[in-house]
């Protein structure tokens, strides 16, 4: 029997591995156990799988397990993004969300999130009441549940959500603003499941892998620059002013600028509360993880915001937008979410923001991160995942913890945060972080500077500290 644990985001494992039908239909038990507990009266799911290998056939094994159980299920046509499934659970209003999907992982993995019925990640507490009653086997005859006669008894429902999706950006955004613009805009789906939304909004938009195809050509669909080099040469050749790109999910942005230079997550919640705020006037509260840029206190405190930092993982941020008056949450990693929809990272609804700023300023992005810099100053930031070996990773994390680490180079410890991981704050608005990860022998550093330069010089400076 499998141990089955979910992490930051869900539950993921390798295909065929870990990730079986019996496995999938274990959690599912789990999963009805909870809905039918907590939402005694009618209890719904929605369910819907990505672009992933054996997405489909996943889909349907949860969905077999819930009717099973007397739960009615909204199964997504087709393969669809995780905001798409966040969305369609507050819209249908069901007591939860299924997705399978592995998000940026790579191909070989699926995977299985929770969204609770606000639209967002299942907060921590109810996520650990599901996998502390995971089965070791679910007993049930899988072969013998009928889908067909499910839905003749109305306990299936088949929903478009990615038109209830397309549908909800219609009503949101000045997508004429952005057609009658004259800006040329880009969009790399990564293979993902956020594929059909842009063609169908904008369809004069520059498309690259914008078609279904499981294998992701071999890459973990991660929007970062190491993985988006092909779109940033089609930027450079072809006079686009800017690019969008989204994970297997379609949850995290990745953005460049016109010269086919990366924009990291710090600059676009950057952009995103000044727009929010100066533009639109919109007021809240801004949340985001520990590894994000101290920037961010800076504008909060230029606009008269409050503040909160919180650890790595977005359901610690969903937690806080459920109750509060949120304007922005957001991710070093590339996951953003914003107020006037739902408490979910959503990387197509973050471009189409930053194409309507751009829009209706009739500014370039570059020219926008300058109104950014105005209050902020200039900044860079750089990181580097240093694989090692776990005995060196577990004496780091050791020196750490007894606050052994007083200098890196030149640079001296100023103060320490220790939210999750040892984030190290130095002279000039400058930091470093060191974060291990749960699951491989892998040390996450991340530092910021006034240059790329200096940037990488200060990861250069960790790496030699730590005798990596």
């Amino acid at each position: 029997m499998t141990k089955i644990k979910f992490g930051t985001d869900g539950w993921r494992a390798i295909i065929a591995d870990d990730f079986t039908v019996d496995n999938v239909a274990r959690v599912s038990v789990a999963v009805a156990q909870w809905v039918k507990k907590n939402f005694p009266n009618n209890p719904s799911i929605v369910v819907g799988h990505d672009c992933r290998f054996a997405g489909e056939l996943f889909a349907e094994t949860c969905t077999k397990v819930f009717v099973s159980n007397g739960i009615k299920v909204h199964l997504a046509k087709g393969f669809v993004s995780t905001p798409m499934v966040s969305l369609g659970a507050v819209q249908l209003k069901a007591s939860l969300g299924v997705i399978l999907t592995a998000s940026h992982n790579p191909p070989s993995y699926n995977g299985y999130k929770l969204k609770g019925s606000y639209g967002g990640p299942l907060i921590p507490e109810h996520v650990q009441e599901i996998e502390d009653v995971i089965p070791s086997a679910h007993g049930l005859k899988l072969a013998d549940i009928d889908l067909k006669k499910a839905q003749a008894d109305g306990l299936i429902s088949i929903v478009d959500l990615e038109g209830m999706y397309v549908q909800h950006v219609e009503k949101n955004f000045d997508l004429d603003a952005i057609r009658e613009s004259g800006l040329k805009l880009g969009y790399d789906a990564m293979y993902g499941a956020g594929q059909n939304v842009i063609p169908r909004i904008l369809p004069q938009t520059a498309l690259l892998h914008c078609v279904n195809d499981p294998s992701f050509k071999g890459q973990a669909p991660e929007p970062i620059h190491k993985n988006l080099i092909e779109f940033s040469e089609l930027i450079k050749k072809t006079g686009i002013d800017c690019g969008l790109a989204t994970d297997g999910d379609a949850d995290r942005i990745g953005l460049y600028n016109s010269k086919g230079e990366f924009v990291d997550s710090h600059h676009i919640i950057l952009l995103l509360i000044h727009y929010l705020v100066k533009y639109k006037k919109f007021t809240g509260k801004v949340v985001v993880a520990v590894s994000t840029t101290p920037k961010v206190e800076k504008m909060c405190k230029h606009y008269g915001l409050e503040y909160q930092v919180v650890k790595i993982g977005f359901k610690w941020i969903c937690g806080i937008m459920i109750t509060d008056d949120v304007l922005l949450g957001g991710e070093e990693s590339g996951g953003i979410a914003i107020k006037g929809h739902i408490p979910e990272r959503d990387g197509i609804w973050m471009g189409l923001t930053i194409w309507e700023y751009m829009a209706r300023s009739g500014k370039t992005l570059e020219e926008l991160i300058h109104e950014v810099y105005a209050i902020v100053g200039p900044f860079s930031y750089d990181r580097s995942d240093l694989h090692i070996s776990e005995s060196l990773k577990q004496d780091v994390l050791k020196a750490c913890t007894e606050n052994k680490y007083t200098k890196f180079g030149e640079l001296e410890v100023r103060r320490l945060e220790t939210i999750d991981g040892w984030k190290y704050h130095f002279d000039n608005d400058q930091w470093l972080m060191i974060r291990a990860s749960g699951t491989e022998p892998v040390l996450r550093t991340y530092a910021e500077s006034n240059s790329l330069e200096n940037a990488r010089k200060i990861l250069a400076a960790c790496k030699e500290t730590i005798g990596a």
